[in-house]
């Protein structure tokens, strides 16, 4: 093996990651570049528009911007994932340009600011009806329709590779999440990656469900008033944040995924988080850790195992 292909094992490889405007998205789109790849990132929030979500602080085409400063090709495609006719122009223009697809990214989602108000310790039926409705579109309508369209791409590969980004593993999602709504959403994911499973296996494919921890993500640190750089203040308005992660620990264990010629056997219609991955292969956070919150949370929060948060980095 050259230099070139241990650096950049993904040169060559074509990826999409639908929902790449922060967070989770934004670090995997990056990560992809990182190993190689020409990542497509599409998401509502551009520098001349924002979603729904409201911040105008994070845009498609700086996340594709910090691809290619990575070492990747970041082209920035804005895209509505609930609009059929704008991810039939999305996979058209991938096909157009390269013909197949290698690796896709179901990280579609923005329901965070319907979370607090409107949905958390609310009864299903407490919760207002569009609201609830919003949150499956966002969470569960747009991965279908993501995946319905991109996936007869996606099997002209080689090596097929779609992966559902979650919160929660299927482990610690068979309890109640809260919310009826917030359920299903974020159950749905689980149950698309283990259904795709079934139909790529034929194709040498993987599917997989991720999910990262608790996400030091741009939404997460603002809702705490603090940054990056000082993350650990927040741990005196919620201790368990000091089980968080940077969106960069999660995205590490899915290039190292994605340049796994064994990954079909290992990880095929499974669930797994950011966690296991960076054990699995080796990886840490940013700062050299290697936090597991859903095992703390399975342990600790849930179970009657002694232990401090300390404890799972």
């Amino acid at each position: 093996m050259t230099t070139e292909d241990t650096t950049s094992p993904l040169t060559g490889r074509i990826a999409l990651v639908a929902g790449a405007t922060r967070g989770a998205g934004r670090a995997m789109a990056v990560e992809l570049g990182r190993a190689g790849a020409t990542v497509y990132v599409t998401g509502r929030t551009t520098r001349e528009r924002a979603s729904e979500v409201g911040r105008n602080t994070e845009t498609i085409e700086e996340t594709a911007e910090l691809v290619t400063a990575a070492g990747g090709t970041g082209i920035a495609v804005p895209t509505d994932h609930l609009e059929p006719e704008q991810v039939r122009a999305l996979v058209a223009r991938i096909d157009g340009e390269h013909g197949r697809l290698d690796i896709l990214v179901n990280d579609l989602w923005g329901g965070e600011h319907l979370l607090v108000n409107a949905v958390f310790g609310k009864k299903s039926w407490e919760t207002p009806l569009k609201d609830g409705l919003r949150i499956l579109e966002l969470g569960v309508r747009s991965h279908v329709i993501t995946a319905a369209l991109a996936l007869p791409l996606l099997i002209r590969s080689d090596a097929p590779l779609h992966v559902e980004v979650t919160d929660g593993t299927a482990v610690y999602n068979r309890r109640y999440r809260e919310n009826l709504y917030y359920d299903l959403a974020k159950n749905a994911p689980l149950r698309i990656a283990f259904g795709l499973g079934e139909e790529l296996a034929e194709y040498g494919g993987t599917a997989v469900a991720v999910t990262p921890g608790f996400l030091r993500s741009e939404q997460m640190l603002a809702h705490f008033g603090v940054t990056e750089e000082n993350w650990r203040d927040a741990i005196a308005q919620e201790p368990d944040f000091a089980t968080a992660e940077s969106p960069a620990y999660l995205a590490r264990g899915i290039a190292a995924l994605a340049a796994d010629p064994g990954r079909a056997a290992r990880w095929n219609g499974k669930s797994t988080s950011s966690a296991e991955l960076a054990q699995t292969y080796g990886l840490t956070d940013v700062d050299g850790s290697r936090p597991d919150a859903w095992t703390y949370f399975e342990e600790v929060k849930f179970g009657d195992k002694e232990g401090t948060p300390d404890d799972y980095r």
